[in-house]
């Protein structure tokens, strides 16, 4: 909140004397729980997981909000508890692996590789989905998509 109050205030042309009153009202809004950043990282990574982004891509987009390690601790252990469930649906989304309509031919899964691997999906992970069979797909929760 920090930063994005910074940043509205330099954007807007901020003129009033000396510096603005940003942290007053930061400890208000963290004291009054409008700021939760434990919240926010659990909210971020279930929507990254429903669009089948990996670990690494949660773990940019924590840095880049500013969330320390300890805010974000719970949802980095969600990522990894359902990492084989959000590289399915990356997978699905891009029909590749056992989504692929045909089996692809090296260059086509070399890209799948590197798709996944951009998505954020570990080496492990990505070559383990990549070797399935087409439509052999192992069941994970329904509610992992959700």
């Amino acid at each position: 909140m920090r930063s994005y109050l910074s940043r509205k205030l330099r954007e807007r042309g901020w003129d009033g004397e000396g510096a603005a009153p940003i942290e007053p009202l930061v400890e208000k809004m963290a004291r009054l729980n409008y700021v939760n950043d434990e919240a926010y990282a659990l909210a971020r990574a279930a929507s990254l997981r429903r669009r089948g982004l990996g670990e690494r891509r949660a773990e940019q987009l924590f840095h880049a909000a500013g969330i320390a390690d300890e805010d974000a601790a719970e949802a980095r252990r969600e990522m990894r508890e359902d990492a084989l469930a959000g590289a399915l649906r990356f997978a699905e989304r891009k029909r590749i692996g056992p989504y692929a309509l045909e089996k692809a031919d090296p260059r086509q899964r070399e890209k799948a590789f590197a798709a996944m691997i951009r998505a954020g999906h570990g080496l492990d992970i990505t070559r383990r989905v990549l070797a399935m069979e087409q439509g052999d797909i192992p069941l994970c929760d329904s509610d992992q998509y959700s």
